[in-house]
């Protein structure tokens, strides 16, 4: 096709289908689609590249939220290579780029009197395989009528939220929920599990359901939030990634908890780039294609 149809044709679709769509079904490169659009409109480099990183933003709205590294590996999954200096020159241009996300404060109080597990994490968050380390916490987030309390069980070993419960209210049972719907969720037993020093996690009844699966127990030192800093951070995420930008405090708990619960369980653990993964893999992703080449 001549470069003049080409950029034709595309051009007038370009709000209803993706130029790689288009591209796939015309049998021709984006490369060669691009060194047309050059060739004939004399658009400079970096606002093709805007056009590419409008385009993943389009695809879902939450990839509104990222930022250059994760722009740099969604363009890399589309075999576009491109540095991270001309990632973020475009995306400077364009009035794209984002601003690093806030830290979490922990929600829950230490129990003076409780007996304290050993900290068996060490700031290490990383692992081998999966459900040998977990992370939990809980965050609240204010609604119409009242405060909605989220606890959530983080892998370190694919960043994946393994496990999550939701109430109007933080008492034990909200976090025996969460520990316990993961273990069920990924058959597993005998994780390190660690939290804070929080009542809810040195309480009797929580301690059975660890002892049950075979859970050990790894604890925050007191006053140390950076000893949880990957689970606090992801709460930091959910916020400005999504509750932030709704105001819901307008919201009815229930909805509240429909869009957490989409965001985290869709989104997050299976659409969403994350940078910490080979090719950015989104958590889930990581996870399918391990067990696939270990198989």
């Amino acid at each position: 096709m001549k470069p003049e149809l080409l950029y034709e044709y595309i051009t007038l679709r370009h709000n209803e289908h993706t130029v790689h769509s288009m591209c796939r079904v015309l049998h021709v490169s984006e490369s060669g689609y691009y060194r047309s659009v050059r060739r004939i409109t004399g658009t400079k480099p970096w606002q093709l590249l805007l056009v590419k990183i409008r385009e993943i933003y389009a695809e879902i709205p939450d990839n509104r939220n990222y930022g250059v590294r994760r722009i740099q590996l969604a363009l890399e999954q589309r075999r576009i290579r491109v540095s991270r200096s001309g990632v973020r020159r475009a995306m400077k241009r364009g009035g794209l780029l984002k601003s690093a996300p806030n830290r979490a404060n922990s929600l829950t109080k230490a129990d003076a009197t409780a007996q304290k597990a050993e900290n068996l994490i060490r700031r290490d968050f990383s692992a081998q395989v999966p459900n040998q380390k977990w992370l939990t916490d809980i965050t609240q987030v204010p609604c119409a009528d009242g405060k909605l309390y989220i606890a959530a069980v983080l892998d370190c070993y694919n960043r994946e939220i393994v496990g999550l419960a939701m109430d109007n209210n933080m008492k034990k049972e909200l976090c025996i929920h969460a520990f316990r719907s993961a273990c069920q969720a990924q058959g597993a037993s005998g994780i390190i599990l660690h939290s804070d020093r929080g009542s809810q996690f040195t309480s009797a009844d929580f301690r059975k359901v660890l002892a049950r699966y075979g859970a050990i127990q790894s604890m925050s030192g007191t006053g140390r939030c950076y000893d949880n800093a990957r689970m606090e951070s992801f709460f930091a995420t959910l916020k400005k990634e999504k509750l932030y930008q709704l105001q819901t405090e307008k919201l009815p708990m229930a909805q509240v908890k429909s869009i957490v619960f989409r965001y985290i369980m869709t989104y997050y653990n299976r659409q969403r780039i994350y940078t910490a993964n080979p090719g950015g893999l989104p958590p889930v992703m990581f996870r399918q294609a391990a067990r696939g080449l270990a198989a």
